[in-house]
């Protein structure tokens, strides 16, 4: 049964979907520290209780936290002493700048990439038995990298990932786009054909309405949401919207396809035919002269194989396929020789035209995504317990009820596609949608201090949290659509721009016992980087980054006995490239049946569905993987190697830029001390000063300082 018109209408109420409406930024008393609205709702919260918020974080510690949460990477020892040196005569308008200057390197948008790649299910291989390669996958990442790089408007970035094929402008990039769908595991060889087909559907509802809406609707698909204002009948209009789309597929083999709009495929299609009748005159030319040749044969092939050859090839018995197959190389050697002169001009010429009609039209990139083949899609039915083997009722295209007075109207004489993932794109990018511009400015906030204003930053429901401070969350929503005109990058700088933003870490007991998950933002929490910049600001200290952006993945070093339990380890990994390697951690090649350890223990996400926040553990093996793994150890010995080639013999020298390179700051007299006695301190003859000089860098990366940004 459908959810009653009434009990829609009451859950109307509740404040995810009510209507976006700007609320006015609040008087404060200490307006001295409000350096925009954002510390404006913020200290309006904190007075209210009489409290204050956190002072500044020091310079070297903000430095440390702006660089790894914008690009991912720590400041080299060139920007640290450029900072420091940099004169202004406000220590804040530095830090105004630096913003500024990292949201416009190219390094932006790897770091923030890999958070949308957590959102959408980003993995390069299908899951189950086999597992296979999703073909040209790659692609889709570097598109989500270059639109953050390029600040693509968030309501355009929503548009070409759901209809980047059906939009009026459609061109190679847009399609790449739509890949989005296709990133879910897929099961290569389905026990059930149908049910798979419905698994599919709700691998795509459950990852569009969490990622861009903030709803848990995949939970209606086989009964009414228990909790939440969502109907079965809700969950398969959103489906048959998918229900469209076809898998370009060989039964088992897993397909890309060219990436071009209707004009650009048929150009491509045109020049494929025209390259085809060209090769057949070409073949002809050289079968006629074939013909010829072994009529009167003068070459040293034995006469019973030239028989065959003169023969049809339809008619061979055993004995002259074998005797084909055993000279078919020397004869074709004897008729590349003898082609008369004139016959080998005019397939040159031949050649070189279909060297022209390729130069003209390129080959379009191939990517991997769905098409959709006719206008016409086929019936979706709402399924009655959630069985494909159950149809119900027809289920129209449409939308969430709770979401909308009047349902959107939904093309039909369309002539390409059913334009039905269009209107569904231009909805959810609609300045009216209640939920889009809120759940991605909870996104960006979220990244920027470890937890959402709602702190279930995938489920704006009923059953979600509320947000610990409502006002701003709407003033930032409104102000990301009509200000910031969607644009992320200056949503960033507003939050980078804050005094909020840039309080320091210390703890205070009272404030802490009453808030101890300080949902007040009295202080900016402590935060264990992703495995992805620890990685990479180890490759920074070291000098091994290889900064090579895009392209196909690179394959991290995986232990041989991570590869033993596979039925080819030879095949499941490609050898080991250290240069390769050292590529930012975004471009790691991640395989669903075998994360890179390194990967697995320290926390990336489960890639089989979309992942809103990622596990942070504290286990053993990850203290296991930071002293005795293979790439901490490598980039140790790196790091070593680097301090005695920059700092000569003078262990204190070496100290002192090691912390630099590390932990982005001088060494304190005691550090120095401590430092000296250990390398100083008599070992074993077995044990250089070199390899006393890797152990302290391995001390160093697994130093909690490290591990936070600061």
């Amino acid at each position: 049964d459908n959810l009653s018109t009434k009990l829609v209408d009451k859950k109307r109420d509740h404040w995810a979907f009510k209507p976006v409406v700007r609320p006015p930024v609040p008087a404060v008393q200490d307006a001295a520290w409000v350096r925009n609205p954002i510390d404006a709702f913020v200290l309006a919260k904190l007075e209210a209780k009489k409290w204050h918020p956190n002072p500044p974080a020091g310079a070297p510690q903000l430095m440390r936290r702006m660089y790894l949460d914008v690009i991912g990477l720590p400041p080299n020892l060139e920007e640290q002493a450029l900072l420091a040196n940099k004169e202004s005569p406000d220590s804040a308008e530095k830090f105004d700048q630096l913003a500024d200057q990292l949201l416009s390197q190219p390094e932006y948008g790897e770091r923030w990439g890999r958070h949308w790649l957590d959102l959408v299910r980003y993995a390069e291989t299908n899951g189950y038995e086999r597992d296979s390669t999703k073909p040209n996958v790659w692609r889709y990442r570097d598109y989500v990298i270059q639109s953050l790089n390029q600040d693509k408007p968030y309501d355009r970035f929503i548009l070409e990932q759901l209809a980047g094929d059906e939009l009026p402008d459609a061109s190679t990039e847009t399609i790449l786009a739509t890949g989005y769908y296709r990133l879910g595991p897929w099961d290569d060889e389905p026990a059930d054909p149908k049910e798979d087909r419905y698994e599919q559907l709700e691998d795509m509802v459950n990852t569009t309405s969490q990622t861009f809406l903030g709803m848990t609707l995949a939970c209606a698909r086989c009964h009414n949401h228990k909790f939440e204002p969502y109907s079965t009948l809700d969950y398969y209009r959103m489906a048959a919207i998918f229900n469209t789309l076809q898998r370009p597929q060989a039964g088992r083999e897993d397909l890309g396809a060219p990436a071009g709009n209707r004009d650009q495929l048929a150009r491509e299609a045109a020049r494929d035919h025209a390259i085809r009748e060209k090769q057949r005159t070409i073949d002809e030319k050289r079968h006629t002269f074939k013909l010829s040749y072994l009529a009167a044969y003068p070459g040293k092939l034995p006469a019973e194989a030239i028989i065959a050859f003169r023969a049809d090839p339809a008619k061979w018995d055993e004995a002259q396929k074998k005797l084909v197959a055993q000279h078919q190389a020397a004869l074709d050697q004897e008729l590349a020789a003898a082609l008369p002169e004139a016959t080998r001009g005019e397939i040159a010429e031949i050649e070189r035209q279909q060297q022209e009609l390729r130069v003209a039209t390129p080959d379009l990139p191939r990517g991997y995504f769905f098409t959709e083949t006719q206008p016409t899609p086929q019936v979706t039915h709402v399924l009655l317990r959630g069985k494909a083997t159950a149809p119900g009722t027809i289920a129209e295209p449409g939308l969430p009820q709770v979401l909308v007075a009047k349902q959107p109207v939904f093309p039909t004489n369309t002539v390409a596609t059913s334009q039905r993932r269009l209107t569904l794109a231009r909805w959810i990018a609609s300045p009216e949608n209640t939920l889009t511009a809120r759940v991605m400015v909870n996104r960006v906030w979220q990244f920027h201090f470890g937890e959402g204003l709602v702190r279930t930053p995938s489920d704006f429901g009923v059953m979600g949290y509320s947000p610990t401070h409502p006002e701003l969350l709407d003033w930032l929503a409104d102000w990301f659509v009509n200000e910031g005109g969607w644009s992320l990058k200056k949503l960033h700088r507003l939050i980078l721009t804050s005094n909020a933003y840039r309080m320091s870490k210390a703890w205070n007991a009272e404030y802490g016992e009453k808030d101890p998950t300080n949902e007040q933002l009295w202080r900016m929490p402590y935060r264990r980087l992703d495995v992805e910049p620890l990685c990479d600001a180890m490759l920074v200290a070291t000098g091994q980054l290889n900064r090579q952006m895009g392209g196909p993945s690179m394959y991290p070093f995986v232990p041989r006995q991570a590869l033993e339990g596979h039925s080819d380890p030879t095949a499941v990994w490609k050898p080991f490239d250290e240069r390769d390697a050292s590529r930012r951690t975004v471009y790691s090649f991640i395989k669903r049946s075998m994360v890179v350890p390194l990967l697995e223990v320290l926390d990336l996400c489960d890639a089989t569905r979309s992942a809103a926040q990622r596990n942070v553990t504290s286990v053993a093996p990850q203290a296991l993987a930071m002293l005795n793994g293979n790439f901490v150890n490598r980039q140790s010995e790196h790091l070593a190697v680097r301090l005695e080639r920059e700092a000569g013999t003078d262990r204190k020298a070496q100290i002192r830029l090691a912390w630099r390179l590390t932990l982005c700051r001088e060494a304190s007299e005691r550090e120095l001390s401590a430092m000296l006695q250990f390398l100083e301190t008599p070992r074993s003859p077995a044990l250089s000063e070199h390899q006393v000089l890797v152990q302290m860098c391995r001390a160093l990366f697994n130093l909690n300082e490290f591990a936070y940004a600061d």
